[in-house]
């Protein structure tokens, strides 16, 4: 069955939950400023390629990031420029080639969002080759360590999270006039939480009173946090602990089975991660892009364990020269920047700082520059039998509802 036609094509890959997450963020604060007018899907780029090892990026990205970092950051040192991107991109689009124009013909958008560095190429050479009206969007969603293959300049536009990541794709050639720095794609649910921090406590039935610390898994990776939690209890025995699993089960079911302080809360995957993170005074995580701008849009000092890639080693210097949090590679460091933070002169200079450090609405300014894109579109044709002009787009828009995801 052919897929329906859609204003808005999110091009991404699964390489990790980021690139979905940023452009299920997007689609949400295009809802909110359109009025649902506006029909949106994803599509996976990379699956469309039978280009060996590229089609299974996905399965491949989640050995490399864990027991093959080594490898990964390899492969990240040997193909940081263009050059070679634009080079190993042309391999790749060969085979992707056909699949691609298929689903640019079906879907026959208005406007490409790439949220991936290694898709917004093969779009565009699909686009090219068929001479098709859309425009393509590249949104950023690393702060600062840029691979290369995010800067190319035959995309109409490229939104960037940072100074520092504008600055660094200028310098690999972008222009200045192609670039717009729009904050990062937290998703909107996060800024419009307006509940107090007793109200997010009440609602999740935790203790009104206490410090509080929030633990996410990937933070800490399976083998180490079991281990944190202990040595948190031990240190902190006032304070209380939520500590999310995500989708690891084992791990859950292992700090749910043992011998848990009471102010202790292990939470499995979440869906109200802004509702915890109200109710925190600090947050601890890795330094994955997504996780960390959803805290400090939340204006909550973070404590950074690790980087997974390195492509994430930019986004610790981010906390650490702005002065957002501290980087605590093991758990003793962790404990011990728990000690400082919650010292209450330190934390409340770390906050105010945060005040202006990062943008709150970041997915609602993409939201709203997507939108002024699309008004450089003509709206290509459609088949008959549809209604014409904006009311055919609202009726699309309440026909596709909630499954605009996957349509």
């Amino acid at each position: 069955m052919n897929a329906r036609p859609v204003d808005i094509l999110f091009a991404i890959s699964d390489t990790g939950g980021g690139h979905r997450s940023a452009a299920v963020a997007i689609s949400a604060a295009l809802d909110q400023a359109s009025g649902g007018e506006l029909s949106w899907a994803i599509e996976d780029i990379l699956r469309l390629t039978d280009f060996p090892g590229v089609r299974g990026a996905p399965e491949l990205y989640d050995k490399l990031s864990t027991r093959w970092l080594r490898l990964y950051d390899l492969t990240y040192q040997l193909t940081n420029t263009t050059r070679t991107v634009d080079v190993l991109s042309r391999l790749v689009f060969v085979t992707a080639r056909r699949n691609l124009v298929r689903v640019l013909e079906e879907r026959r958008p208005r406007l490409v969002v790439s949220t991936h560095p290694l898709v917004h190429r093969l779009v565009v050479w699909a686009k090219r080759s068929r001479r098709m009206p859309f425009r393509v969007i590249t949104c950023v969603t690393d702060l600062v360590s840029l691979h290369a293959s995010w800067t190319y300049p035959g995309v109409d536009l490229a939104l960037v999270p940072t100074d520092e990541a504008f600055e660094l794709m200028y310098r690999r050639g972008m222009s200045p006039s192609q670039m717009r720095r729009t904050g990062f794609p937290v998703h909107p649910k996060f800024a419009a939480y307006t509940a107090s921090q007793a109200e997010a406590r009440r609602s999740l039935g935790l203790a009104p009173e206490g410090f509080t610390i929030l633990v996410t898994a990937g933070g800490v990776g399976s083998g180490r946090l079991g281990e944190l939690v202990v040595e948190l209890e031990q240190a902190f025995p006032d304070h209380q602990l939520l500590v999310v699993t995500g989708k690891n089960r084992a791990v859950y079911e292992e700090l749910r089975g043992g011998r848990r302080s009471p102010g202790t809360h292990i939470f499995g995957f979440v869906d109200n991660m802004e509702a915890l993170m109200a109710a925190s005074d600090i947050v601890v995580t890795k330094a994955g892009p997504g996780t960390l701008m959803e805290a400090l849009v939340m204006r909550k000092p973070v404590a950074v364990t690790e980087a997974v890639g390195m492509q994430e080693q930019g986004n610790i210097d981010f906390v650490l020269n702005n002065d957002l949090g501290l980087f605590c590679p093991t758990n003793e460091r962790i404990v011990a920047a728990v000690r400082e933070l919650q010292d209450p002169q330190r934390y409340a200079d770390t906050v105010r700082r945060l005040e202006g450090a990062v943008p709150r609405n970041g997915s609602a300014q993409i939201a709203r520059t997507i939108m002024e894109q699309l008004a450089l579109v003509e709206s290509p044709s459609r088949p008959s039998g549809r209604l014409p002009g904006g009311l055919f787009g609202l009726a699309r828009g309440r026909l596709l509802g909630r499954g605009r995801r996957r349509i």
